[in-house]
């Protein structure tokens, strides 16, 4: 399949689905969310904690578990991938220090939460999703609450997205075994990319790997973290 670009544009919120909890009590979870996971394990980047609290998380998890879309764990949203925990959410987005001027890349869109939330953040956001259905659900999602500033791309995210390189900002949302070199060099001096490595059955590492103004990289370990594995497109 050659790989899409979804054009997400500006749309009004959608009112929440019939028979769920109101609007006003997903924006009270939200805020408790934030306080009790997220402000009180350290993350202090003001204009990520207001992000996460205006992000409607629920209406990034399926509706059949909506009533848990706050709580403190990743959850399922099909083909085998997942939304991650809301503090890890945060964490990488604070690891990444957002400016409102810069561009993003994400390697993983998933339902497109982490897009929406870094779309607060910065000028524009490019997302790849190796999974065409949950790209083009991503999409859907994120031209019905309104993000305009967000393209979503079916496609390999080993390969990051060369045409809008080079980046500020490459969050990867699913563990590769090791850096894809493509996404280091797509990163522009004095950028940042937040990235779990590892294998899948073992604990990963969350890395911070900055590229100075000469182009030379320097990475740290966060924090052991578990994610979904990072896979390549198959040929054929």
């Amino acid at each position: 399949m050659v790989a899409g670009w979804l054009m997400v544009a500006s749309m009004a919120p959608a009112d929440d689905a019939p028979g769920g909890p109101p609007q006003d009590a997903f924006a009270q979870a939200r805020l408790a969310m934030v306080a009790d996971q997220i402000a009180s394990r350290g993350v202090k980047d003001a204009r990520v904690l207001d992000a996460m609290r205006a992000v409607p998380r629920h209406q990034f998890v399926p509706l059949s578990i909506r009533g848990d879309a706050h709580a403190d764990s990743p959850l399922p949203i099909g083909y085998g991938q997942t939304i991650s925990q809301p503090y890890i959410v945060a964490l990488m987005t604070e690891l990444a220090r957002p400016s409102p001027a810069d561009r993003a890349l994400e390697v993983g869109t998933g339902s497109g939460y982490q897009a929406a939330v870094l779309s607060r953040l910065v000028a524009k956001v490019f997302s790849v999703e190796l999974v065409d259905p949950l790209a083009q659900s991503a999409a859907a999602t994120l031209r019905r609450l309104g993000y305009a500033n967000v393209t979503v791309r079916s496609g390999d995210g080993y390969l990051g997205w060369p045409e809008e390189a080079p980046f500020d900002i490459i969050l990867v949302t699913a563990a590769p075994e090791t850096v894809p070199p493509a996404l280091v060099a797509q990163l522009r001096p004095g950028g940042r990319l937040v990235v779990p490595v590892g294998r899948v059955w073992d604990v990963q590492d969350l890395q911070l790997i900055e590229k100075d103004a000469a182009g030379k990289t320097s990475a740290r370990s966060v924090i052991p973290v578990r994610f979904v594995p990072l896979v390549k497109k198959r040929d054929g």
